[in-house]
């Protein structure tokens, strides 16, 4: 069985209200990019990706009025592609869904949230992720009330010839610090936007947590927005939002070998799989934001990953027309895993 997590950036301006592609030559969120120039570059990765199932970071909106499911099923059939049905878990707010795009061949797949729901005032623990997740951090005595502005959807995925395992797609919040008018300003909001990370990614290690002490075989994938030594506020908490959902000293830990040559250290050459443009400084900045987190019984099969990046994998290099529709289609790599379940 082949999954794969891609983040595909602005998927959602690529419809229009009756969720049918806007393919003209209008100019799309890509740099100097049409819109028909990132459908077809989308389609094109896709139907290289052949994938059983595909979770879809910045899926099309989900509204009164637009439909995640409809969008990316109308997208599946123009094109042809296996991966032909999706799903979605709780909607957000954001314009980027996440979404499950899978081939109903290949496999049996269930929205299938754990924790309980909470009121406004929350809960700790592991509640569900369209709730109230309540933690004091310890760094200001002061209790946080956190929610996901992207809920992680919850798979149970069962394949026609295999044992059923647990999905969990997530996209952590970004530390960007957006509206910060001066230095203090991009402090406070960066130490802000890294502490509710932090607080995400506990309360989604809490859900892994409670997978693994019932052995349950679990991949959790995604855009987690982070790495080791991605930013200088790091220190202030000890550990990156990678670290903490993998699962720190005296836990069961989950496994990604990009990860885990990132943890190793900061000085060796890294895999990345996303890819940015610094405009005042004119030069493109690469980081690893995305991941296969697997159990250790999913681990001990022997799985392979691939990160589908147009310069650093050969088999993408070597194929123009694949290679330029990475780099058109998002600002992120998808990455796959090959496993037998």
């Amino acid at each position: 069985m082949r999954l794969a997590t891609w983040n595909v950036e602005w998927f959602s301006g690529l419809f229009d209200d009756a969720d049918r592609l806007i393919a003209d030559d209008s100019w799309s969120a890509r740099h100097n990019v049409t819109k028909s120039q990132q459908i077809e570059a989308i389609a094109t990765v896709m139907t290289a990706l052949d994938a059983d199932g595909i979770m879809v970071i910045e899926a099309p909106d989900h509204g009164s009025r637009r439909s995640t499911v409809r969008a990316l099923e109308y997208f599946a059939d123009v094109f042809s592609l296996r991966a032909r049905k999706a799903l979605i878990g709780f909607p957000n707010e954001t314009q980027q869904e996440i979404a499950f795009l899978y081939d109903p061949d290949a496999m049996e797949v269930r929205h299938d949230p754990g924790g309980d729901p909470t009121g406004k005032k929350g809960a700790f623990g592991a509640p569900r992720f369209d709730g109230v997740f309540r933690i004091d951090l310890d760094v200001d005595a002061t209790e946080d009330h956190v929610r996901f502005s992207k809920p992680p959807l919850e798979l149970e995925v069962t394949p026609r010839s295999g044992r059923p395992i647990r999905v969990i797609g997530a996209h952590l919040k970004s530390k960007a610090p957006h509206g910060a008018v001066d230095r203090d300003a991009v402090m406070r909001l960066s130490i802000a936007n890294r502490r509710k990370q932090l607080a995400q990614a506990i309360w989604l290690r809490a859900r892994v947590a409670e997978h693994l002490a019932a052995g349950t075989p679990l991949m959790v994938m995604g855009d987690l927005n982070d790495g080791p030594g991605l930013d200088e506020y790091e220190h202030l908490f000890g550990r990156s939002s990678l670290e903490i959902v993998i699962g720190g000293e005296g836990e069961v830990a989950l496994h990604d070998p990009h990860a885990a040559r990132a943890l190793q250290g900061r000085l060796a050459a890294l895999p990345t799989t996303a890819r940015f443009y610094v405009k005042p400084e004119g030069r493109y900045l690469q980081a690893l934001l995305d991941y296969i987190l697997v159990s250790p019984d999913l681990a001990a099969t022997g799985p392979r990953w691939r990160i589908w990046h147009p310069f650093d994998d050969t088999g993408c290099w070597a194929r123009p027309e694949l290679r330029d529709a990475l780099i058109a289609a998002s600002d992120h790599y998808p990455v796959t895993i090959d496993i037998e379940v």
